[in-house]
């Protein structure tokens, strides 16, 4: 969650116009980009996170209330993987079609490590005035694995979380080691999806070195020696890791798995959507430390100073505490909002409504007493991810 789909040869992702009309010519400098542009335009949007279900109300509302600047919107959704060779393609041919990406970590890792989005800070700071003091702590870390890049515009705190069926397993794992033997114990009964395919699948994994008490959490080469001996030994119990979230989360519905991976929001909006039943619980392991993530809004290079003066003016607006409120959603990135000062009463009523139903009262309490660590940086999560598959998914993931 990120609900970023990020596909299985992870390894060959990071290796790897204006007014709705392409682009030709060389990749403009944004020095002194207008206020607004000389006439509206035509944004189409990029969506490799699940990102819209959280902001597309907030961006409808700004293309309503200044018609001056954006006409229309084009949306459209893909996966992480095919998002940077589609932005390569583009900006090779001259022709930048894509004017803003929504991406989670996998997808910013992907634009930092290739040089395909276009530098908005400290070039266009004076746009968004105070900020990193506006946003949550933990928020403003997260924004600070941008390198400039891009700027978060939703965050939770996300898990490592496990989800449990109560009525299967009345005495859930509290420590590393007892979810190790109750794996042993019911052989296939547990799971996480691909890491590099799944918000909860990589929050497990970069959660463990904490909960572990490896060397160095940020390290995932020479630091998690006591995580990947874990994984290594928890994966004698594990049939298969799923390609994504979706299907654990239909597999613990359905009794095929009784205890996955998750995190705030992969526990809640299911249970909103009827995907997994109300009844499913949730618990944290002994140690257990969050390991945040966020959303964040990118502008490719190559588009115009007009389509860079829309979006600069859109997400200042996404930002606004009131445009912020509708992060809540129903529990999709629980809390959601990335900026201080947001609480729920200011959501809309159908976020209220759903949270009260669905949420959890004790989540209030985790996020406040337990310590918050960002996602590991882009580099680290690639190596990371390569690790994984070399030696822990190899034979056992696409299933």
């Amino acid at each position: 969650m990120s609900r970023t789909t990020i596909g299985i040869g992870v390894a060959s992702l990071f290796l790897l116009a204006a007014c709705g009309a392409p682009t030709a010519g060389p990749t403009p400098t944004y020095t002194s980009v207008p206020e607004k542009p000389a006439a509206p335009v035509e944004l189409n949007v990029l969506d490799v996170a699940g990102n819209l279900q959280l902001t597309q109300g907030m961006i409808d509302e700004f293309v309503a209330a200044n018609p001056d600047v954006v006409g229309k919107v084009n949306y459209t959704k893909a996966t992480a993987p095919d998002m940077p060779g589609k932005l390569k393609a583009e900006q090779s041919a001259g022709r930048s079609q894509t004017h803003l990406v929504l991406t989670g970590t996998d997808g910013l890792a992907a634009v930092v490590g290739q040089g395909l989005a276009a530098r908005l800070l400290p070039d266009q700071e004076a746009r968004f005035p105070g900020l990193r003091d506006n946003y949550l702590p933990p928020a403003a870390a997260m924004q600070d694995l941008a390198q400039g890049q891009g700027i978060a515009v939703t965050y939770y705190p996300a898990g490592p979380l496990l989800e449990y069926d109560p009525a299967k397993v009345p005495s859930p794992p509290k420590t590393a080691d007892g979810l190790l033997a109750w794996a042993k114990a019911n052989p296939g009964k547990f799971q996480y999806a691909v890491p590099a395919n799944s918000g909860p699948g990589r929050t497990f994994l970069m959660g463990l070195p904490y909960i572990l008490g490896d060397k160095d959490p940020k390290d995932p080469e020479n630091g998690w020696e006591k995580t990947w001996a874990y994984l290594a030994e928890l994966g004698r119990y594990v049939d298969h890791y799923p390609s994504g979230t979706t299907e654990t989360m239909k597999n613990l519905a359905n009794g095929t798995a009784n205890v996955v991976a998750t995190t705030t929001g992969w526990d809640i909006n299911p249970r909103v959507l009827g995907t997994v039943p109300e009844t499913m619980k949730v618990t944290t392991l002994e140690g257990f430390t969050w390991v945040t993530d966020a959303h964040y809004a990118v502008v490719p290079k190559g588009v115009s100073q007009d389509v860079m003066a829309a979006n600069l003016a859109l997400i200042k607006w996404m930002l606004d505490p009131q445009q912020q409120a509708k992060a809540y959603d129903k529990g999709y990135f629980y809390p959601g909002p990335a900026v201080k000062g947001v609480t729920l009463d200011m959501a809309p009523e159908e976020s209220r409504d759903a949270l009260a139903k669905f949420g959890r009262p004790e989540y209030d309490a985790l996020i406040e007493n337990h310590p918050k660590e960002t996602s590991l940086p882009a580099e680290a999560q690639v190596k990371a991810f390569q690790k994984w598959e070399r030696e822990i998914g190899s034979g056992k993931t696409g299933k």
